[in-house]
């Protein structure tokens, strides 16, 4: 296959674009027949489309040659997972999968702080400074150009504030020297954000009261509703309504019901010992 070197790059813009059917013809061969060649190909003629997707990524400071090479990447991927019985071209699917590719890409790479962990916080990465732009930003954002972008996006203006913060400085060493003097270093300045030895031993507290309270409000379950609860909010995967209700050979709607009525019963359970308690400490 070819590679993506910047002397690689203009042989790859000459390859000729394929037709339809020559385009399917070389799925199928891939697909139907396992023949690696058919792949290379397809992928090497798509590789324009690679590097022009690539392109529109500069501005975020990383090699451009990097970015291609992930381009490609995603065309790869896209080569092994595309169906040809999809009403689609093949370069339509592959689009998706060359930017997911670059997007990951300078995720990982653009600071060593991890960002972008969610698809809104993907949106507002790659979307703030084209619409920051499109609004006159010069230098921070106003409020009222929070809230557009915010409203365009469809995500909180505080998420906005927070990605603004992220995005207007790049990695600093927690060992930079400030002031005059060169006495003081950043992290010197930077506040702990982190519970207070009273808090630590609070919240303790509070978690262990509340284990006891739901522990004691669970008795009062039957074991079918206990059994729902536990697979539906007490494990560390969540299983779904049809499948609990394969296990007990009735509908989802039925244990959905059930689930109802057990959190139902769990919350009055746990009101009651609560007061019970209150009552206690009072008298």
């Amino acid at each position: 296959m070819m590679t993506t070197d910047v002397m690689d790059i203009s042989a790859v813009m000459r390859i000729p674009m394929l037709s339809r059917e020559e385009e399917r013809d070389l799925v199928l061969r891939w697909t139907g027949d396992g023949d690696e060649d058919a792949l290379h190909v397809l992928i090497n003629a798509h590789g324009r489309m690679a590097i022009k997707v690539a392109r529109q990524y500069r501005a975020y400071g990383l090699p451009v040659t990097d970015i291609i090479q992930e381009g490609f990447i995603g065309l790869l991927q896209a080569g092994y997972r595309f169906d040809p019985d999809r009403a689609v071209r093949f370069s339509t699917y592959a689009k998706w999968w060359v930017r997911a590719a670059i997007q990951d890409y300078i995720l990982r790479n653009w600071s060593i702080v991890r960002i972008g962990t969610t698809a809104q916080q993907k949106s507002l990465f790659f979307n703030m400074r084209r619409l920051s732009a499109r609004l006159g930003a010069d230098g921070s954002l106003t409020h009222d150009m929070r809230g557009s972008i915010a409203n365009d996006l469809k995500v909180p203006e505080k998420a906005v504030e927070n990605m603004e913060g992220r995005l207007s400085g790049r990695d600093q060493s927690t060992n930079a020297v400030l002031g005059e003097d060169g006495d003081m270093e950043w992290q010197d300045r930077l506040a702990d954000a982190g519970p207070t030895p009273e808090d630590t031993v609070g919240d303790r507290h509070d978690g262990q009261r509340r284990s006891a309270l739901l522990k004691k409000a669970m008795g009062e379950l039957s074991d079918r509703e206990r059994t729902i609860i536990e697979f539906r909010h007490l494990g560390e995967d969540k299983v779904v309504l049809s499948e609990l209700g394969e296990r007990f050979g009735i509908s989802k709607e039925r244990v959905r019901q059930l689930e109802q009525r057990a959190l139902g019963k769990l919350r009055a359970a746990v009101l009651r010992e609560a007061r019970g308690g209150m009552q206690a400490v009072s008298a």
